[in-house]
């Protein structure tokens, strides 16, 4: 059985029955739209074989594994038993062995934009190395998921420990085949909640292909500054040399979900964009360039003092903060002098969050702050108090470092 999974880390498959267990059951009779699953069957490849004109037609599915199943799907809701003949069709689209006919339930169930990765490996990539190869393939899919994700948060060259958080929620509702070989894996994005996403990597990737193509043919790198308003970032870049290195060549393709069309300013039918070895040396000086020259970032952190750390009794210290509001990172560490320190461990005794303002630096993945000026504890209502106050006694360890400096 083909199936499918949410595209985290976990590597935990998803459950297997596609059209039964993504948003509470497959898709119902009454809910579909003729046109869409017309369109769901071309673009997987299932024929076209005549039927009626003007009130049914006749589908099979492509290759060898669908091999016996029809459907008759029909044209519009105009025909008296479009209902039912669309209730046949699914049941049969449930019990089809082709992948395909899985792809399109899927569709069905949730809208969803399809994004496809491709690679060209080796056809001898089978049994005990086709696992790493598909992991691999994988893990290149979800990183540039991600790095759209945090594109469509924010323009930035590096986002480091920036977004990532809520990149990473915005992604899990999105599902993935379970490819084969290394070579093709096929991601579908919900429209609700996930469109952004998608039309983030669809241009962000049209501009990474141009800048690369510039710079292989004038040696400049300009293009590349330029493509960060399209959403090229160093995450993106580290994908797409993930995606193409081992390969012989990459392609993404992407198709919008037919019942929601084209987003504005997008292609219908976006072009499919190609990568190859002979890329990967732009790539890189761009993804290096884009860590280098991203600048530090002004901020006024609210944070909760999660650990304290000096070397001797009296002085200054190392701080780390839970991040609460004035940066989108989860966590950050300062260094602070004598006075800021004390004022941050009485705070950290009581419960009570500080503020402090200072620059994130790039260095570390922006989890850094220098700086630091203008520490004091902020009041905060009762129910949060409480809650801070549980987390300190649930970890003594650091309610112990506040008053002894020790790690």
């Amino acid at each position: 059985m083909h199936r499918y999974r949410p595209i985290d880390e976990s590597g935990r498959e998803h459950p297997g029955e596609p059209a039964g267990s993504w948003g509470g059951g497959g898709p119902e009779p009454a809910h579909v739209d003729p046109a869409v699953l017309g369109a769901l069957l071309a673009r997987h490849g299932w024929q076209r074989r005549g039927g009626a004109a003007g009130r049914y037609a006749r589908w099979t599915p492509p290759g060898p594994s669908g091999r016996g199943t029809s459907l008759l799907v029909p044209e519009s809701r105009a025909f008296p038993d479009s209902e039912d003949l669309l209730g046949e069709a699914l049941y049969a689209l449930e019990r089809c062995p082709a992948p395909s006919a899985r792809e399109v339930l899927v569709q069905l169930a949730v809208p969803s934009d399809e994004i496809r990765w491709s690679r060209d490996v080796p056809e001898d990539v089978t049994g005990a190395a086709a696992w790493p190869a598909q992991e691999k393939l994988r893990a290149a899919a979800r990183q540039m998921l991600l790095a759209a994700a945090l594109a469509a948060r924010g323009r930035a060259g590096y986002y480091g420990a920036r977004h990532r958080r809520q990149a990473q929620t915005s992604l899990e509702g999105v599902l993935v085949g379970a490819g084969t070989g290394g070579r093709r894996l096929t991601a579908f994005v919900p429209v609700a909640g996930g469109r952004s996403t998608v039309v983030r990597l669809h241009h962000a990737l049209h501009a990474a292909r141009e800048a690369t193509d510039y710079q292989r043919a004038t040696g400049g790198m300009e293009a590349f500054d330029a493509a960060v308003e399209a959403g090229v970032s160093h995450e993106l870049t580290e994908a797409v040399v993930a995606l193409v290195q081992g390969a012989e060549g990459a392609r993404i393709a992407l198709d919008w979900a037919p019942s929601a069309g084209a987003p504005p300013g997008c292609a219908a039918r976006p072009e499919v964009v190609e990568f190859s070895p002979g890329d990967l040396p732009a790539l890189r000086s761009a993804g290096a360039r884009y860590l280098r020259d991203e600048p530090s970032v002004p901020v006024r952190i609210t944070g909760a003092v999660v650990r304290m750390r000096r070397s001797d009794p009296r002085g200054g210290g190392t701080v780390r903060l839970r991040v609460l509001a004035g940066a989108e990172v989860p966590h950050v560490r300062m260094v602070l002098d004598e006075e800021a320190y004390r004022i941050a461990g009485h705070a950290h005794l009581v419960g009570l969050p500080i503020q402090v303002g200072g620059r994130l630096e790039r260095r570390g993945g922006f989890r850094r702050l220098t700086g630091a000026v203008g520490v004091a504890p902020v009041q905060v209502d009762e129910a949060e108090r409480d809650r801070l106050m549980k987390a300190l006694h649930e970890n003594l360890d650091f309610f112990e470092e506040a008053c002894t400096g020790e790690e």
